[in-house]
Order: C-alpha cells, then sequence, then structure tokens
C-alpha cells in the first residue's frame, strides 16, 4: 500500500470573515465547503480547494470566534507548502502579497514565504511533481495560480521515532536528512523536520490542528488494520461525511489523519455551486435552525465577480 502524499491539512482560525477573505480574495482559493466541526456543531469548518475540491489541494479551518493567537511548537506542523508553475508565478505572488501588506521572504531554492494573518505558515515553490489543481479568480491567471500542496514543515521531539514510524509504517521514503516522502501512484508530498524552538506550543488561531495523508476507498480500511498491527492506537474509522477518517498522534506529537477519496463534496451540491450554503451532515440537518444561529455571518465570496469571469 502506499499513501497517496498530503489529502488535506486543517488548521485553526479565530476569524471566519477575514479568513475566507484572505484565502479566496487574496490567495485565489475556492471556498467549496461550508460546514460544521463535527465534534463541535457551534463552530465552522470551512474548506478551500481548487474549483473541484479535490483532494491535495484542500486547506480546512475550524473558525473560534476570538481565539488567541497559537504558536508552532514541538509536535505541531508550522508551515504548508503548495507549488506554482513558474518563476514567474513566485514573482507575480511576491508583489501580490506585498500589495496586500503581507511580508514576504524569498527563500534558499527560489521559493517565496509569508504568513497569513494570524500568523500561518506558508511557503510557495516551483514544482511539477504533482498534476495541478487549480482554482479560478478573475486577477489571477491560470499559469500563476496555487497548484495544491507538496510539502509540510514540522517541529518533532523524537525525531528518530518520528522517522521510524514513516519509514517502517506508513512507506515514507528518505530524500536527505530531514525529509520524508510519501508518494502513491497519482500523487505525491513530503515532511520535513526541523529543530524545535525552545517556547511551548500553543495550540490557537493560525495553527496546523493535523495533516491528513490520502488513500483510496478501497485501501482505507487497511491502513487501520496496518496501524493497529504495529500497534499503534487509532481513532475508530469516522465517517467525515466527505470522505473517512483514521486519527492517530505520531511519535514527535503530530497529529495525523488517512483520509479517504470519497464521496468528496459534490455529494450535496454540483461542482458550480459548492461552497454556496451552509451543508450539514444529514444526523445535524434537523438542528439547521440552532446551528446557524450559532455560526459567523459569511459573505460569498464570489459575489460581484465581473460577468464572464471563470467559475
Amino acid at each position: 500500500m502506499t499513501l497517496e502524499g498530503i489529502h488535506h491539512i486543517s488548521a485553526i482560525t479565530g476569524d471566519a470573515p477575514g479568513n475566507v477573505d484572505f484565502y479566496t480574495r487574496v490567495l485565489g482559493l475556492r471556498l467549496v465547503a461550508k460546514t460544521v466541526n463535527q465534534d463541535d456543531p457551534s463552530v465552522y469548518h470551512l474548506f478551500y480547494a481548487d474549483e473541484q475540491g479535490s483532494p491535495g489541494a484542500e486547506l480546512t479551518f475550524f473558525e473560534y470566534p476570538g481565539a488567541r493567537r497559537g504558536r508552532a511548537g514541538s509536535g505541531m506542523v508550522h508551515s504548508i507548502v503548495s507549488s506554482v508553475g513558474s518563476t514567474e508565478a513566485i514573482e507575480f505572488w511576491e508583489h501580490r502579497l506585498s500589495a496586500e501588506g503581507v511580508a514576504t521572504e524569498r527563500t534558499d531554492d527560489g521559493g517565496v514565504r509569508f504568513a497569513d494573518p494570524e500568523g500561518l505558515g506558508h511557503e510557495l515553490v516551483v514544482s511539477d511533481a504533482n498534476a495541478p489543481l487549480l482554482a479560478s479568480h478573475p486577477d489571477i491567471p491560470y499559469d500563476h495560480a496555487l497548484r495544491g500542496f507538496v510539502a509540510v514543515r514540522a517541529y518533532s521531539k523524537r525525531l528518530d521515532d518520528s522517522v521510524a514510524m514513516l519509514e517502517r509504517v506508513m512507506g515514507a521514503t528518505a530524500l536527505d536528512e530531514t525529509t520524508w516522502q510519501v508518494k502513491g501512484e497519482r500523487r505525491g508530498g513530503t515532511i520535513s523536520f526541523d529543530t524545535p524552538p525552545a517556547e511551548r506550543a500553543v495550540q490557537g488561531a493560525g495553527t496546523v490542528h493535523h495533516i491528513a495523508w490520502g488513500t483510496t476507498v478501497a485501501e482505507h480500511p487497511r491502513w487501520f488494520a496496518r496501524l493497529h498491527q504495529a500497534g499503534w492506537p487509532t481513532s475508530s474509522i469516522i465517517d467525515r461525511y466527505y470522505f473517512h477518517s483514521i486519527y492517530f498522534r505520531e511519535p514527535g506529537g503530530v497529529l495525523y489523519e488517512i483520509a479517504d477519496d470519497a464521496p468528496g463534496f459534490t455529494r450535496d451540491l454540483p461542482v458550480e455551486a459548492l461552497g454556496t450554503r451552509i451543508i450539514l451532515p444529514p444526523w445535524l440537518e434537523e438542528r439547521r435552525e440552532e446551528v446557524e444561529a450559532q455560526l459567523t455571518p459569511l459573505p460569498d465570496p464570489r459575489a460581484g465577480w465581473p460577468v464572464g469571469s471563470p467559475s
């Protein structure tokens, strides 16, 4: 069995309207689902991705209104790395982010590093390692659009044990002394480990909650069996409505998930209507009025788009 790279990454925000503005208007991702945290229906779970809501481009946020800013530390992912198609795209993003008042920094490999308004770290790199997963935006040329995840960077407090799990249980291969690749038939992704900072980790706004690795519907239960055969404690297989999930914490403290590839976001709405209304799983539908009353009103990110703009 092989894992299909990064399925999705879930983080925390204290400001859903600001979060929607940054990730849709500034970064050009599509809001493909407005739903709720199934473990706490009083808060949003927002999903951004490409036009189809594909695994490999899904960045999700739990909103806890007014949540204090967190701080990435040992046992946490601290940076999300997405691909673009060219050095010209890097220059485009450098100028676009600067125009929005977002500080940028060039990396040693020619990419660009920045953070969202709550401090969540991002990097953009030129890569054709995966097929591009693109969203449409009237102000962002397709050639410069973000193309999906290629990597995350994390802090591990038990590096040798983190590596052992990646290699022996999850089938990852070492690319160098700090980076391991998880690659399937369709997509791949890497995780790199940096030395943890001295400061204590604080989960909060602007921090990653977990990273999900992708698999197929057919192989998902086999990963559950494999983890248990390796003696690793996990959650049960949880129906997340759009996909199925297995959660476990790797030895260094990072929360991992293994998520399958069906049924996807179009089980509720056609592709052209994704993200236009709050979606609730069937077991919460009868509580819709109560649930919606607790949520922050959000604008439609695509309202007011020029007539004839891509959608």
